[in-house]
């Protein structure tokens, strides 16, 4: 797992070049602009990254979940929120994939593996997040139609994405009273709130995702009835991994920006890069950041290989690697002094992107709950 062959450093180096070309250098112009590059996004699926894990008779890569973390880390050395948005596109496009029928699949996968069609992922609520089972959004059937009433909160892409996985209630309160769905976007009665103001992620939107009596055919429930909660669990774990990943990325890119200052700026007679304080310092970052990512490689193992321990394993490393990737970050635009605090060096708007990873995606203090259940459970 920690030697990459060549096919896997290939995979890597095509990630990185990817970044290096076409994400890096717009990054802080998309933030300042909130401007989302779907343009950019469609080159990334040129090279296999729209459906990364996707099986490939639908247009997948049919890459392991190994390879795609260190995909999303590369493509976060350029931009973590264009990075951390191909995430979830992925993660929309894996549901259907492992959860919906061949119907579902022949039609919905192709388009979101090139990505011509953008995906987004709609659980959380404007009155339930972090309880995600408590969801009220519902799905009621009429007929061959559901007919989905409710509003979803903090939606990546929503408003330019094409496809929906919705998670609405078809039965009794609880986890097993919830159904998934596959909602096109041209679907009536779906509408869009503004775009969210927020301190990062500005190069893709964040909308509210209403329903107002909007009809979907029974053809798109994704698995059946119930079947929504687990579905939704399930994807995140991946989604858990990918964020680290993302943040993982990001904070080496900030590490690196102040190596690079560090060696250029003299003060008292000397490189401060030639500071032994500064140098002790650099070196706890790279330790933590290479802790991190052996946890995050272990965790992605597991979960491609269905292990016993996957869920908190997924749990550990977001935890871990969001919570390392934010203090590195944070630590980084510390050495840069005041050039770190200007936008044009493009550390704080890493530092403002990876502040939202230690809460999507299931909040750090919930993967605590999920890791210490592992504990308390097998006691």
């Amino acid at each position: 797992m920690f030697t990459l062959n060549d096919d896997e450093r290939a995979i890597n180096d095509t990630a990185r070049d990817f970044a290096d070309e076409f994400l890096a250098p717009n990054a802080v112009e998309w933030d300042q602009k909130k401007h989302f590059p779907v343009d950019v996004l469609r080159k990334a699926a040129g090279l296999g990254m729209g459906g990364i894990y996707i099986r490939e008779d639908v247009g997948g890569s049919g890459l392991t979940r190994v390879d795609a973390v260190r995909i999303f880390e590369q493509l976060a050395t350029g931009d973590p929120s264009i990075a951390a948005y191909i995430s979830i596109h992925n993660m929309v496009a894996w549901m259907i994939d492992t959860y919906g029928n061949d119907e579902q699949r022949q039609r919905w996968l192709p388009g979101l593996c090139s990505m011509d069609q953008l995906g987004s992922y709609c659980l959380t609520e404007p009155g339930a997040g972090s309880d995600a089972a408590k969801l009220g959004t519902k799905a009621v059937r009429d007929g061959d139609e559901y007919v989905l009433d409710g509003v979803k909160q903090f939606i990546s892409g929503a408003g330019t994405s094409e496809v929906y996985v919705v998670m609405a209630r078809t039965g009794a309160p609880g986890p097993r009273g919830i159904s998934a769905f596959i909602v096109p976007k041209d679907t009536a009665g779906l509408s869009f709130g503004p775009n969210e103001k927020k301190m990062g992620w500005n190069a893709q939107p964040t909308r509210q995702v209403i329903f107002e009596g909007a009809r979907v055919p029974a053809a798109n429930l994704l698995g059946g009835e119930g079947d929504g909660f687990r579905i939704a669990m399930n994807g995140l774990n991946g989604g858990r991994i990918n964020i680290a990943a993302c943040s993982i990325g990001g904070a080496q890119s900030a590490l690196d920006k102040a190596v690079a200052y560090l060696a250029d700026r003299n003060a008292f007679g000397a490189r401060l890069l030639d500071s032994q304080a500064l140098q002790f310092r650099l070196a706890d970052f790279k330790t933590e950041l290479e802790a991190a990512r052996t946890l995050l490689w272990r965790a992605a193992d597991a979960l491609q290989n269905d292990a016993a321990d996957k869920v908190e394993m997924c749990a550990m490393a977001k935890r871990f690697g969001t919570d390392t990737g934010f203090e590195v970050a944070n630590g980084a635009l510390q050495l840069l002094g005041g050039y770190g605090y200007l936008a044009e060096y493009g550390v704080e708007k890493i530092v403002r992107d990876l502040r939202v990873h230690q809460i999507l995606e299931g909040t750090n203090e919930i993967m605590r709950v999920v890791v210490a259940r592992s504990i308390v459970g097998a006691a």
